[in-house]
């Protein structure tokens, strides 16, 4: 072979492998740059959603300031976003339209519901669900999105207590105000824990303090908030304590205390189920609802393990097997 034909063989294999559709260099790219366009797109849409649900507008700067870009991209990103009808300006205000709503919701429900799974299929720490449910938001369809929400059992709030929105594009206000408006002594749940600034979050979780506990503030002055849960105390500088959003105790938690955990139910006795722990979330929540366990239905020990667990019970006619651990979360009132 000579260099002639040589030198014409590898300009061909180099054209091929840059023009080669789907998988050549530069459909390669062009795949890529698509990518980082619509994650620009879906980001911009976060923000204005979350501007709305404020009360707040989003504006060129503001829409720069969260995703760090320059202000001649940014021109460049609103004038593509109402070019496909996402958004209209008013002057210096920019609005969703209802397309732009649904699909910033669709991006919203999908970071949150991965924050879910993060959380409690994973075990990922509370403190990196945020940045990684980031990375995986733009990655679903509508439909894998619902079977995804099927799978964890269709749950409502994410790990820091935000509301999921449901797959008809419906978002539930946030619960409660921050434990700095909150009365002193008096019992409260934790309902919402703030992620962002991400430092304030972490300091947070460093304490112990966690979703859905009781705490009430026992002492408050300008420079510290000491809280208490019964048995521990946490102590959070005010600008931290802010980020900690509470509520009234709900009502299952009244019925909770009429009732005890399955696991403490005397054999043969009968049980009409209360509730299903809070802490019950994801795939366990989704097969206890499977299996039948829901308020309102009776349920009675029947067989017994040599070794203690797990124990046979039965519910609307079938035999089921629970270890204690299962068995405690589920809140029954005997009869």
């Amino acid at each position: 072979m000579n260099s002639s034909t040589y030198w014409l063989i590898a300009l061909t294999i180099l054209i091929i492998t840059i023009f080669l559709p789907r998988i050549g260099l530069i459909a390669i790219y062009r795949t890529w740059r698509a990518s980082q366009e619509r994650e620009q797109v879906e980001d911009a849409l976060k923000h204005l959603l979350d501007r709305e649900n404020q009360g707040r507008h989003a504006t060129p700067e503001s829409i720069g300031g969260t995703l760090d870009l320059p202000r001649d991209k940014v021109t460049r990103l609103v004038e593509h976003m109402e070019a496909q009808g996402l958004l209209e300006s008013q002057g210096n205000e920019l609005h969703l339209t209802a397309q732009g709503e649904r699909w910033a919701l669709h991006i919203v429900r999908a970071h949150r519901l991965w924050e879910r799974y993060l959380a409690d299929e994973a075990r990922m720490p509370l403190s990196k669900i945020h940045s990684e449910a980031q990375k995986r938001e733009h990655t679903l369809t509508e439909a894998q999105l619902n079977e995804l929400d099927a799978a964890l059992g269709h749950p409502t709030r994410d790990p820091h207590g935000d509301p999921i929105p449901t797959r008809e594009g419906k978002l539930n206000r946030a619960e409660g105000m921050s434990i700095t408006a909150w009365r002193e002594d008096h019992p409260a749940r934790i309902v919402h824990l703030e992620d962002e600034p991400a430092l304030a979050y972490q300091q947070i979780l460093a304490t112990g303090l966690r979703l859905g506990q009781d705490i009430r503030i026992i002492e408050r002055n300008q420079n510290r908030y000491i809280l208490s849960d019964g048995e521990s105390e946490y102590r959070l500088a005010p600008a931290v304590a802010s980020n900690i959003f509470v509520s009234a105790l709900p009502e299952s938690e009244m019925l909770k205390r009429e009732a005890i955990p399955l696991a403490e139910l005397a054999h043969d006795q009968r049980a009409q189920i209360v509730t299903l722990d809070d802490s019950v979330q994801g795939f366990t929540r989704r097969r206890f609802l499977d299996l039948g366990l829901t308020p309102g239905t009776t349920i009675y020990p029947e067989l017994t393990n040599f070794f203690g667990e797990p124990r046979a019970y039965r519910v609307r006619g079938t035999m089921i097997a629970l270890r204690n651990d299962q068995a405690s979360q589920i809140w029954v009132k005997p009869i």
